[in-house]
């Protein structure tokens, strides 16, 4: 897989602050919150598709799809996010709480999965 560089790799992590702070202080301030989130991930979800995976190995490109999967998810959750914190579209309740989970869950699998197959093929 191609990586980041240091820079751009500070940039994605100050970005999954972001987008962890906003999901986090949605109780006390939804509206500072939903533009932390929304920043966020409209800076996350670029970088982590920045990211390619050359190779021919089926599981890695498999699990690079499910990640991308769940950047989609972030994306969905900062939508909802806007769309209930605004009172517009179709997402009025928590809505984005399940798109955050879901995008949570595969990013977090494919987190350690994908470094674990890279070293498997590193090594055969």
């Amino acid at each position: 897989m191609t990586e980041l560089s240091p820079r751009l790799l500070r940039l994605q992590q100050l970005a999954a602050c972001f987008m962890l702070f906003g999901a986090a202080a949605y109780l006390w301030r939804p509206i500072t919150a939903t533009a932390f989130f929304c920043v966020g991930a409209l800076i996350f979800c670029p970088l982590q598709m920045m990211q390619r995976y050359e190779g021919r190995n089926f599981t890695i490109r498999r699990l690079r799809r499910q990640q991308l999967l769940g950047l989609i998810a972030f994306l969905c959750a900062a939508c909802c996010m806007a769309m209930q914190t605004f009172r517009f579209g179709f997402a009025h309740r928590n809505e984005w709480v399940v798109c955050l989970a879901i995008g949570c869950v595969l990013e977090l699998y494919t987190a350690f999965r994908i470094p674990a197959e890279l070293k498997k093929e590193e090594n055969s």
